[in-house]
């Protein structure tokens, strides 16, 4: 007997909203539509938001009410992930969002509220704890960033897995950081310099070993 497959209902991102041009993702490599949207890895990124950096994330199967600890969290528009694909740099997926917190434990406890409590936390050598959660086709890196004004949550930034980092620096340049062992076993990591004109924190990091 066959077994019909069934759909998770694990916290799932959908979309991140970002406040830039989308020609500055289109000069990186990323292949943007008409409407200024970017798919990668079943996410859709919506370019070309009021702000900076971040300014929301939409998920699916979350009790978020608008607002996770002061981030913005509304309804998801894309009912259905886009289609997964290979963008011209070699970018496939969203490896992680980085949300930074003044008061961790509130934090935490407010993702605990919204169905997204933390699978793992660590110690980061005397900078504060470092929690982490996947949610469907990336995952939540919180960090404990106690000289942070205002007292809420803020979006910090976002990793992009790429296949080929190496080549990835070739093009990139400048632009491009060294590469360097992530925190992740087996992977590396290089981080997007502030030349390239992008408001969040960028990084792009190689697959997770087979």
């Amino acid at each position: 007997m066959i077994r019909a497959m069934t759909e998770t209902r694990e916290p799932e991102l959908a979309e991140l909203s970002i406040a830039d041009p989308p020609e500055r993702w289109q000069a990186l490599g990323f292949e943007v539509d008409d409407g200024g949207n970017l798919d990668i890895g079943g996410v859709r990124i919506r370019l070309g938001q009021t702000g900076h950096g971040i300014t929301s994330w939409s998920l699916r199967r979350v009790n978020a009410l608008g607002s996770v600890d002061g981030l913005p969290t509304p309804v998801p528009k894309v009912l259905r992930p886009p289609p997964y694909a290979t963008h011209p740099n070699g970018a496939t997926g969203v490896d992680h969002v980085v949300v930074i917190t003044p008061d961790f434990d509130r934090t935490a406890a407010a993702l605990d509220r919204a169905g997204m409590p933390l699978k793992r936390t660590r110690e980061r050598s005397g900078r504060g704890r470092q929690g982490f959660r996947r949610v469907g086709p990336a995952s939540i890196e919180l960090v404990h960033a106690p000289e942070l004004q205002g007292p809420h949550a803020r979006f910090w930034g976002l990793a992009v897995v790429v296949i080929n980092l190496d080549e990835l620096k070739q093009e990139l340049r400048d632009h491009l950081g060294e590469i360097h062992p992530a925190v992740q076993p087996g992977r590396r990591i290089a981080t997007l310099h502030e030349s390239a004109g992008l408001t969040p924190a960028v990084a792009f990091i190689t697959p997770e070993p087979a």
